[in-house]
């Protein structure tokens, strides 16, 4: 088949995942052609050269610790005419090759949606926020979470609403409440699928530094514990914290071999954690209700703990005993990416049919 690909540039979460799945259809036989923009998009080029094309997405700011509704508002419509120039450039290119499509598969991007509905292409949609609106959540939802929770419920549904099908990526389970909606594991990246998990001495820590500015200081109050730490992008040591410069072959070691996480409530992150049976420790960046539900679910299955900010007293409670952690990881299973392809390769094969 003859797909067109939306990548979000929001992040490299949905580059890194929506990258194994492209690997897959290509190396299946079918065509793909990719939309996508910002780092996203030189990470997609790069991995996949001539079948590419740049286009202007929608980007979060922040102000201290949580997403600034006004500063992203800002900087969305200061862009705009801009953006809108060249996504129009891009809809009339892929117009002229829109012979080609027979589908559009999505990861929570609205470029590559909007051009399917227009040319009556059928959507298969990919990611893991659907979770929010497709589910019946199983985890109680505070107060104080309630409105973030709409917010996120309300964009959720209106990005790709009816797509023909939706692949929802996670690792909890919460019931289905919507048809053609198939949850699967986690998107794992062939880095981390060929590792094999050891237990050093370590905490690997990734916080970036609008959303813990302490976090040196804080963590030299646990003197008995080794922290790396990613996210500064420095490469210093500080007693027993040591800061790690960007380094993805050297964040994959120190993952693989750390005895914990210490996150916040970022899904790729988390998901690798898990996957490798890693305590976790999610510290989700307010108002942001997708990472709040993931560190929930984090401390509901038993995997870690979650709090709502990372003080030396939360950090030694989460350090403290991590053994009833890891034994309920070890009961987590998951066969690399097949499940997800299994289901992708089965819907594919049935709207082929349908011609």
């Amino acid at each position: 088949m003859n797909i067109l690909y939306g990548v979000p540039g929001e992040g490299l979460g949905h580059a890194t995942r929506s990258k194994v799945v492209i690997r897959h259809l290509l190396d299946a036989g079918h065509e793909v052609q990719v939309v996508s923009s910002s780092r996203a998009y030189k990470l997609l080029a790069d991995t996949f050269p001539g079948r590419v094309r740049e286009i202007k997405g929608f980007h979060l700011a922040y102000k201290e610790l949580t997403v600034s509704k006004s500063r992203t508002a800002a900087l969305t419509l200061r862009a705009a005419p801009e953006n809108l120039q060249l996504n129009f450039r891009r809809y009339r290119d892929l117009l002229a090759d829109c012979c080609r499509f027979d589908l559009v598969i999505s990861d929570f991007e609205s470029f590559s949606y909007f051009f399917a509905k227009t040319q009556r292409l059928p959507v298969v949609s990919i990611d893991n926020m659907q979770i929010i609106s497709r589910t019946q959540l199983d985890v109680a939802i505070p107060r104080e979470e309630r409105g973030n929770f709409e917010v996120a419920r309300g964009i959720v549904r209106a990005k790709l609403p009816r797509s023909r099908h939706y692949f929802v990526t996670t690792f909890f389970r919460p019931p289905v409440a919507k048809p053609d909606t198939t949850l699967v594991p986690p998107i794992i990246r062939p880095e981390i699928l060929a590792q094999t998990a050891t237990r050093g001495q370590h905490v690997l820590v990734y916080q970036s530094s609008t959303n813990q500015r302490d976090l040196v200081g804080l963590l030299q109050q646990l003197p008995g514990q080794e922290f790396r730490v990613y996210g500064f992008n420095r490469d210093e040591e500080h007693g027993n914290v040591r800061l790690r410069p960007f380094s993805e072959q050297g964040f994959i070691d120190d993952l693989v071999s750390a005895r914990a996480v210490v996150t916040n409530g970022g899904f790729s992150l988390i998901s690798e954690a898990v996957y490798l049976h890693k305590p976790v420790c999610a510290i989700p960046i307010p108002a942001q209700f997708e990472q709040w539900l993931n560190a929930a679910e984090i401390e509901r299955l038993g995997y870690g703990r979650h709090f709502a900010a990372l003080t030396p007293d939360n950090l030694k409670a989460f350090l403290y005993d991590l053994a009833p952690f890891e034994q309920a990881l070890s009961e987590y299973r998951q066969e690399g990416n097949e499940e997800l392809f299994r289901a992708l390769d089965a819907v594919l094969a049935e709207l082929n049919s349908q011609g």
